[in-house]
């Protein structure tokens, strides 16, 4: 599908998913399993605000990594642990499904991460490419 950078200085990175919240999620979610990195959460925030009396559009926050590679990184960076392990939001806006992320350029970039760390925190562009290929 689609994917667009999002041009607001915080390095997050937009793609469009053809399919539901639900079913993206559980694809990234089976995806993760596939290539053998470890789902920490899966937090639905519309039943967490559900549970609260409020409304909340569909919204679920996959927080997933390799403890192999992130380590690396906040053994170098301990303040990295801020934004490792990597977080996915898959959310409805107005009936499109959007991933979004941090990319792992600004994440190299906010914690001082050289070239060989930030290919550690890379292999999130090429999967979630796969996740919103048709």
């Amino acid at each position: 599908m689609t994917a667009e950078r999002a041009a607001n200085g915080a390095g997050v990175v937009t793609k469009l998913s053809s399919r539901s919240v639900a079913d993206t999620v559980s694809r990234l979610t089976d995806m993760i399993k596939a290539k053998g990195m470890k789902a920490f959460a899966v937090i639905d925030q519309t039943a967490a605000a559900r549970e609260a009396g409020l409304e909340l559009r569909d919204t679920v926050l996959v927080v997933f990594g390799n403890p192999a590679a992130g380590t690396l990184v906040m053994q170098a960076s301990p303040e990295s642990a801020l934004d490792l392990p990597v977080k996915v939001l898959v959310w409805d806006d107005a009936g499109q499904t959007k991933v979004m992320y941090v990319s792992p350029a600004a994440l190299a970039e906010r914690y001082n991460l050289g070239p060989e760390l930030q290919v550690k925190l890379a292999g999130i562009d090429p999967l979630t490419d796969a996740l919103v290929a048709s």
